[in-house]
């Protein structure tokens, strides 16, 4: 007996889920109403920051959640 794949797997086999902090990119753009390009270009705007800096901006001018800030942050600064 072989073991099946999970069912978004069979039926999506070329499309692969989103992981990592890119995972928050939807939702991100839902809660706080603005297209994740423009996250990051203020992300970038502020460099050179340290990381929990940036978190720190986007929470605190921002009105982020840590969790979604910091997947931005991390993104940004991963693509460099």
């Amino acid at each position: 007996m072989t073991a099946r794949a999970p069912l978004r797997q069979r039926c999506f086999m070329s499309e692969q889920p989103v992981k990592g902090p890119a995972s928050y990119f939807p939702s991100i753009e839902k809660k706080y109403g603005k297209p994740i390009a423009e996250w990051q270009a203020l992300i970038r705007v502020r460099q050179p920051a340290r990381h929990m800096e940036l978190v720190t901006f986007l929470k605190e001018e921002h009105a982020m959640g840590h969790g979604h800030a910091n997947a931005l942050v991390a993104a940004t600064l991963a693509e460099g």
